[in-house]
């Protein structure tokens, strides 16, 4: 089963569910802005995508810009404001077994499934 987290007010994230849509019909659609994603699972987010929390941060985003640029946070901290803050999460994220990627551009998205 695969797992997109998707914004559907994003570009982006519009485009790796399109795409995802042409390798499979079998997966899951998370919301995470409607259903926002508790700490536990950015936590294994993280583990499958290999990332720290700092790198799956939209730096582009106003909240960001005004409330955490140039703040240091540790990766505990950082995983509660995502937590806090779910619009700062890049998207999508998509999820295969203990495989994640950040699907963007689309195509990244094909290396879940070689």
């Amino acid at each position: 089963m695969v797992t997109i987290y998707h914004n559907p007010r994003c570009k982006k994230s519009r485009a790796g569910l399109e795409y995802l849509q042409t390798k499979t019909q079998d997966f899951e659609i998370v919301d995470y802005i409607k259903n926002p994603i508790s700490y536990e699972t950015i936590k294994d987010l993280l583990v499958k995508l290999n990332k720290k929390p700092q790198d799956i941060v939209r730096t582009q985003e106003t909240i960001y810009k005004q409330n955490y640029k140039g703040k240091n946070f540790g990766d505990e901290e950082w995983i509660k404001i995502l937590e806090e803050n779910p619009k700062l999460i890049k998207r999508p994220i998509v999820v295969k077994g203990n495989k994640a990627i950040w699907g963007d551009p689309a195509d990244e998205i094909d290396s879940l499934f070689k």
